[in-house]
């Protein structure tokens, strides 16, 4: 516990000290918006005119570089004792943490801030994905095992376990940059769901050593390293990132941040509960999917004012901190459920 907590402050420091340093750099870049879908006027007559949020001021984005170095440091510091886990986890962290940099920097250079082109992050993110994918159900110490939370027993599903490592990761990485559209709450959500998964890995790190099974016990606390780092590099990042923002994320920070929650669910074999536990990043997805349906409509009637989730609320009046403080609740206490079954 002392390694880990240590973890979390050298992650949280190296955040907090380099953030001064670095936002000059990012502030002579041009400023970037995070992508909103544009609401079509629909003429209400007999209603009043629904308040619009204030428009929100142009920051520095990709501030997620910062959070990638604290959680680079921290776990190469302290988590290489597990690293046939850390490594990997950090591996994938990082490819997709570059993939998003690529695309936050070729929008500042894009008179009409335009990234990278949908189908490339798309099949950039498929490679790292499946990599990823066939290397856990190849390995040992993880294979195609899921953990059973009501009964507490394993559910091997065979090979499927590819394509649904695969869908989670790619799903988990885009549901976090869908979330980064209000000021903290990818970085918010992402700290508490890595705060809990600490708990989760040292309960099932001491489970394995007290069974004999030294191997899997070092790569548990290797990866609750990697947990704590992610967690103090969030809280850090907070710093600059809470209402009202002086730094975004951006798709450095939120790729990144995204494949860290994946990688700790595959590698703790939560996956069952990650729908849960990550139930923010889900509704963030899954209500850009609902919209796309619900345009095929022939009344032309849409689900919501507009997606992902978050900006409904925004629309209906909601301020962005009340919005930001109410995902972090739901989170915090769907995580906390989560945990019961592993003190059994």
């Amino acid at each position: 516990m002392f390694q880990i907590v240590l973890t979390a402050l050298t992650a949280f420091a190296i955040v907090w000290l380099l953030g001064p340093l670095l936002i000059p750099v990012l502030q002579r870049l041009k400023p970037i918006l995070p992508v909103r879908e544009p609401i079509p006027e629909q003429p209400q007559p007999s209603r009043k005119k629904q308040p619009q949020p204030p428009p929100k001021a142009p920051v520095p984005s990709m501030g997620g570089v910062l959070m990638l170095f604290g959680i680079i440091i921290a776990t190469l510091i302290f988590g290489l004792d597990g690293m046939e886990f850390s490594l990997p986890a950090l591996a994938a962290t990082l490819a997709l943490g570059v993939l998003g940099f690529i695309d936050d920097f070729t929008r500042t250079r894009s008179p009409e801030e335009e990234g990278l082109k949908s189908y490339q992050k798309l099949l950039v993110e498929l490679i790292i994905a499946v990599i990823v994918a066939v290397w856990a159900y190849r390995s040992p110490l993880i294979g195609s095992s899921l953990y059973r939370p009501l009964t507490g027993g394993e559910w091997d599903i065979g090979v499927w376990y590819v394509p649904l490592a695969t869908l989670i990761i790619i799903g988990m990485a885009n549901a976090a940059r869908l979330s980064d559209g209000i000021d903290g709450l990818v970085t918010s959500i992402s700290f508490v769901y890595a705060l809990f998964m600490i708990a989760i890995l040292a309960i099932m790190a001491t489970i394995a050593n007290q069974n004999g099974e030294l191997l899997l016990g070092d790569n548990l606390t290797g990866t609750a390293v990697f947990s704590a780092a992610v967690a103090g590099a969030g809280i850090g990042f907070l710093r600059f990132n809470t209402f009202p923002a002086k730094l975004e994320a951006g798709s450095t920070g939120s790729l990144a941040l995204g494949g860290a929650v994946a990688m700790l669910a595959l590698l703790s074999r939560s996956v069952l509960l990650l729908p849960l536990m990550g139930i923010c990043f889900v509704v963030s997805i899954g209500s850009v999917a609902l919209q796309a349906m619900s345009r095929r409509r022939e009344d032309g009637k849409r689900l919501f004012r507009a997606v992902p989730l978050h900006r409904h609320f925004e629309l209906a009046g909601h301020p962005a901190p009340q919005i930001v403080t109410m995902y972090t609740i739901l989170t915090t206490v769907l995580c906390a459920i989560c945990l019961l079954p592993y003190f059994r």
